[in-house]
């Protein structure tokens, strides 16, 4: 019988590629979603309505017959690491055999970045199953520097001179999909691997590859970490997610980002993307968030 995969995400930047993938792989899969209207029309898909992680009922149906679950880790909450083991232990009640988990790079208990801690935790609880696990530890992407430049064209934060090996979204997916469709014979994908670009830049340095690439003036504008809390305080956003913003800087600072691996290119054969040629190559993922037409 062929592996059925479930999907989840498969509406978001990385399940939806992850899905395509498998798609043209001519793979079975079940894509989980809230908005089936919103899922990808695949060859060789289905869609399975789940109501979220933490409604254990909706996801065992969805789940029923899926081989390997491929779980996007849930958008950030105070409750995410309790949604991510409902969700995991779920999967474990359908008979799920096999968890492929997108991680963050330097997950521990005691990250710098906050949402690593929860990233850690949710290991732990799928290493507790007994179930086949890899673990994806992804750095941060691409798309996520354009997103820091403020209004005023500068990225704000307290990320010192640290640097950080940012990783394409496609390079994920590609790694992600040659890890679900064991691609790569002679790897061990039961593995953690973190998935980087092939350089560590720093803020500064992202943001003139920013201004090449746009022609617009942007800078890196350091801030103690006070100023971060402080400028972030207009927001009204609650203290768990403020922490993760002002943190996701820290950990820069900290050299946690730092981190730079070949794994993209062992799992898929082909070399990851550097930040500049992301930004040649997704010019309408980044020119809207610049204030560019």
């Amino acid at each position: 019988m062929a592996t059925v995969f479930g999907i989840t995400g498969a509406t978001g930047l990385l399940g939806g590629r992850v899905a395509e993938r498998l798609a043209a792989a001519g793979a079975e899969q079940r894509l989980l979603v809230r908005s089936p209207a919103h899922a990808p029309d695949l060859p060789g898909a289905q869609i399975a309505m789940i109501e979220g992680y933490d409604h254990p009922a909706t996801l065992r149906a969805a789940l029923s017959g899926v081989d390997t679950l491929f779980l996007v880790s849930g958008r950030e909450a105070p409750n995410r690491v309790a949604q991510h083991a409902s969700a995991i232990d779920s999967a474990v009640a359908a008979g799920v055999s096999r968890i492929v988990y997108v991680s963050f790079v330097g997950a521990a208990p005691d990250a710098t970045f906050t949402f690593a801690r929860d990233h850690w935790a949710t290991e732990q609880h799928i290493l507790e199953t007994g179930l086949r696990s890899t673990f994806l530890r992804d750095n941060l992407y691409d798309a996520m520097l354009p997103a820091l430049v403020g209004d005023d064209g500068l990225i704000r934060g307290p990320a010192g001179d640290g640097r950080v090996g940012c990783v394409a979204h496609d390079d994920v997916a590609d790694a992600a999909a040659a890890v679900l469709l064991d691609a790569r014979p002679d790897i061990d994908t039961d593995q953690v691997y973190d998935l980087t670009g092939p350089e560590a830049i720093s803020l500064a340095e992202a943001a003139a590859q920013m201004s090449r690439a746009s022609g617009r003036s942007i800078a890196y504008a350091p801030e103690t970490i006070d100023e971060a809390y402080a400028s972030r305080a207009s927001f009204g956003a609650p203290q768990f997610e403020v922490d993760g913003w002002v943190t996701s800087y820290t950990s820069i600072a900290a050299g946690e980002l730092e981190v730079v691996s070949s794994a993209v290119q062992r799992l898929t054969g082909h070399h990851a993307q550097t930040f500049a040629a992301w930004l040649a190559a997704n010019p309408a993922s980044w020119e809207r968030l610049l204030g560019l037409p």
